[in-house]
């Protein structure tokens, strides 16, 4: 009589190999939407950015900031992108300027994103951080510490 040896994986190694898999799963999936609305809010941020050097310049030819939003029908206010990205589709904050609280544009003007609006990807939600804004004195502002 001659044993041959049947070669393939027992349903236990299966089940102790698929148990492994959840378990990384459940631990690496969290990591990795952190990871996504990290790259997300760092779009924001440099279109807050980019939003601001264009009032600079703006300021240094007319000695004053220049209100803005996606609802602007000004051609000097359509010069500015209300959207974080290369389109507002594909966008998940809406960007518009406004002066700041108790100053005139002449003094001081403030940038918003805001996360995830009609007019860019309403589905995107940033529970941490929310709006971000962006002051031309320099004052950075989040809903949360560390969104800066």
């Amino acid at each position: 009589m001659s044993c041959k040896y049947v070669r393939g994986f027992t349903m236990i190694e299966l089940m102790i190999t698929l148990l492994i898999l959840a378990i990384l799963a459940v631990v690496a999936f969290p990591s990795y939407q952190e990871s996504v609305l990290k790259t997300r809010r760092t779009e924001g941020r440099a279109a807050l950015m980019k939003a601001m050097q264009q009032q600079e310049r703006y300021y240094s030819l007319h000695t004053t900031y220049l209100a803005f939003s996606s609802m602007s029908t000004d051609l000097n206010e359509k010069r500015f992108n209300w959207f974080s990205g290369e389109n507002a589709q594909a966008s998940f904050y809406e960007i518009s300027a406004q002066s700041c609280k108790d100053k005139t544009l002449r003094e001081c003007v403030l940038l918003k994103a805001e996360p995830g609006t009609s007019k860019v990807n309403a589905k995107y939600r940033d529970p941490k951080c929310g709006k971000l804004t962006l002051a031309s004195s320099g004052e950075k502002t989040a809903e949360a510490d560390g969104c800066w």
